[in-house]
């Protein structure tokens, strides 16, 4: 007899698989992003972006299991929509990957500099992680598997020092600035914070293509990622003013994290230690993630041969490209996750539902319920993808104008 109760189930692994895909550098931006409008829509807005992206996942749950045997993005792509769906999927995982590890690697150079103490001429900074974590990827999988497990338990640690010890420094006045014209500027970070599709498929096969339980794992993964996020931006808003030199108003302007603002204000060494340890964790399990991912996906498409030499040509295609783009923007970190949040709303979000509505109707997505629920994830993520390109381009900055010209 099948056993069903969560101890004889991968169900707890898988959960945790969601929760930590999920969860990375992203959440460094998300305050910083949603500071303009204060906490309680910060919160309306997560719930928005957690339900859709929710959604999207159980779509993509559903072509998965759809198609038979294992797959991927790519071939999903390929094999609901055609040529070119495969095409256009390939082009947004690539630019998307970019954008991220671009993100990652702008993100660390304040962060080398901090930890240094040194007067380091700032394009020192992006160096660093990429010497140090670079020959991992290089290697392979089982070298970033070994390397990433010493962060991953850095990240934990740190976070639970930060939400054991900043509490005590809360300002409840802070919490309770409500501004709801900025709200739209948070919405794409937002989207991008609850990306985790990419291991749907990793995940399907893991928990043996059980979609009851599948669906149990994304649902409670997705809620615990949310309560982290609302939590971390109860901290972060309710300790840190929006104004001043170090505000989170300044954060946004320089293209920083937010726990940049958080070490300034509260001028507390254990938690500055604290903050900077959680922000160096998080930036470095994302970036040799992603890193890897990136540096298979060009390996793949390019036929790169797997020697050593196709290895460092793979390793210079995945490096070179997003450095470029560090040292040319000053505002790198947000600006390149403002980016990666568009791709993200059309990889993770358009994608999965144009797919899902090429399915057969054995999988209920074509009666009047099941259309009217694609059309609403069709527009919802068509409108974050607009949203997003307008915010990378500073086609939003109008709502914040009394702030910044203040």
């Amino acid at each position: 007899m099948k056993k069903n109760n969560v101890t004889s189930s991968p169900l707890i692994g898988g959960i945790l698989l969601v929760t930590g895909t999920s969860i990375g550098a992203g959440m460094l931006a998300l305050p910083v992003m949603t500071a303009f409008a204060g906490f309680f829509p910060s919160l309306l807005l997560l719930g928005v972006g957690w339900l859709f992206m929710f959604i999207s996942s159980l779509l993509l749950l559903e072509v998965n299991l759809a198609v038979e045997g294992e797959s991927n993005m790519i071939s999903m792509a390929q094999h609901t929509l055609g040529p070119w769906g495969r095409m256009v999927s390939w082009a947004i995982y690539l630019l998307l990957l970019y954008s991220l590890l671009a993100a990652y690697i702008a993100g660390g150079t304040p962060l080398v500099l901090q930890v240094t103490g040194a007067a380091l001429p700032r394009w020192i900074g992006p160096l660093p992680l990429l010497i140090i974590f670079g020959p991992f990827v290089y290697f392979g999988t089982k070298s970033v598997d070994y390397v990433n497990r010493l962060p991953m338990l850095g990240l934990v640690f740190a976070y639970l020092v930060l939400i054991i010890f900043v509490p005590q420094h809360l300002d409840r006045q802070l919490l309770t600035h409500v501004d709801m014209k900025p709200l739209l500027i948070g919405l794409p970070t937002v989207i991008n914070a609850f990306g985790f599709h990419y291991v749907i498929p990793s995940l399907t096969t893991y928990m043996g293509r059980d979609k009851g339980q599948l669906r149990l794992a994304i649902f409670i993964g997705t809620l615990i990622t949310f309560c982290m996020y609302a939590l971390w931006e109860c901290l972060i808003l309710g300790a840190v003013p929006l104004k001043g030199d170090h505000g989170l108003l300044s954060a946004w302007v320089k293209g920083d994290m937010a726990t940049g603002p958080l070490v300034h204000v509260l001028n507390n060494g254990g938690i500055r230690k604290a903050a900077q340890l959680f922000s160096f964790f998080a930036l470095t399990t994302s970036f040799l993630g992603v890193a890897l991912s990136l540096s298979d996906l060009l390996t793949d498409g390019f036929r790169i041969k797997r020697s050593s030499s196709g290895r460092l040509i793979a390793c210079m295609l995945t490096f070179v490209p997003p450095l470029v783009f560090v040292y040319t923007y000053q505002r790198g970190f947000i600006i390149a996750l403002q980016y990666s949040s568009v791709f993200h709303a059309i990889s993770l979000g358009l994608l999965p539902t144009l797919m899902a509505w090429t399915l057969p109707k054995a999988y209920g997505l074509r009666s009047f319920f099941g259309r009217c629920l694609l059309v609403a994830a069709l527009l919802f993520f068509l409108f974050v993808t607009i949203v997003g390109f307008m915010e990378a381009q500073g086609g939003l900055n109008m709502l914040i104008g009394h702030y910044t010209q203040a």
